[in-house]
């Protein structure tokens, strides 16, 4: 089995920085790459504050800390993979963009190098035919945020070997989280279950069932979840909700899928959700607030 020493992920937004801040804390390597400086900037911060808030809460040592953030390199250039056991794609769910990256990575990683994929709808399959090596693809869909929801959702494409399956397997394992595993349909299971819920909150919202708030409370009250659907969609972001109902419309041939309106009128505004600051609910104030608060 190929043991994983050096991980490369590809994408500093929040999946992302998490997947690298799960592997430094876990004693790996790891470089995180993305082609905006901003972007890594503000994850080399995220990861340092939420490293040192673990151990304000005596949840991690000071020197378990600093090893964690002396294990963790940011890059622009894909060329610094060459090295790495695995890469973990996490950039915009995208077919077309992941196949682009995958080819690349196919290129540049060792031969003996796993590529796997943060996609929590697409294909492993068609994912993996963008390389010339099939056999070492996986899907690795890390729930939001990574370092702190417990599973991991694991994804074999038509190819997929069991030696990249049970590699993949204990990377999870090492980072504390429960496996659950998936056949490659689309949606695989947590979204083939979660977003028609969400997508079904949108068409109450739209067709005038309930308010906002009244749905959520519902949902966060009534059936035990933390976060009623609409909020939640705000933190996920409503642009990756809408990609996942088309994933799922398009490769399943069910209208029952189909992306309500609203959902499509919110994204085409630009009303993203939490990280635009405003989408279901409006958050520009509250963080107006915290920013006031800073200065």
């Amino acid at each position: 089995m190929t043991e994983i020493k050096a991980v490369g992920v590809v994408g500093s937004g929040q999946m992302g920085s998490g997947i690298a801040q799960l592997a430094a804390v876990h004693g790996l390597d790891v470089w995180l790459l993305d082609t905006d400086p901003a972007a890594l900037s503000r994850a080399t911060k995220s990861i340092t504050s939420n490293i040192h808030r673990l151990i304000s809460k005596g949840q991690l040592s000071q020197a378990a800390g600093n090893d964690a953030l002396g294990h963790l390199r940011c890059s622009s250039n894909l060329e610094e993979l060459r090295m790495a056991d695995i890469v973990i794609e996490a950039i915009v769910e995208s077919e077309d963009a992941k196949k682009t990256l995958f080819l690349e990575l196919d290129r540049i990683a060792k031969g003996s190098a796993i590529l796997a994929s943060n996609t929590s709808s697409i294909s492993i399959t068609r994912l993996a035919s963008a390389t010339s090596r099939p056999r070492q693809v996986i899907g690795m869909h890390f729930m939001n945020p990574p370092p702190i929801m417990k599973v991991v959702e694991i994804i074999r494409g038509a190819d997929t070997s069991d030696n990249t399956f049970y590699a993949t397997k204990a990377l999870a394992e090492r980072f504390g989280k429960t496996l659950i595993c998936s056949q490659d349909f689309p949606g695989f299971v947590v979204n083939r279950i979660l977003m028609p819920m969400i997508n079904e909150a949108f068409y109450a919202l739209y067709t005038g069932v309930a308010t906002r708030e009244d749905i959520d409370t519902g949902m966060k009250l009534g059936m035990n979840h933390p976060m009623g659907p609409l909020q939640l969609a705000d933190f996920i972001g409503l642009d990756v909700c809408l990609s996942i109902m088309r994933v799922l419309q398009t490769g399943l041939g069910d209208n029952k899928y189909a992306p309500c309106p609203l959902l499509v009128q919110c994204v085409d505004a630009g009303r993203l959700g939490r990280k635009r600051g405003i989408g279901v609910y409006d958050y520009r104030a509250a963080e107006q607030v915290k920013r006031s608060a800073r200065l």
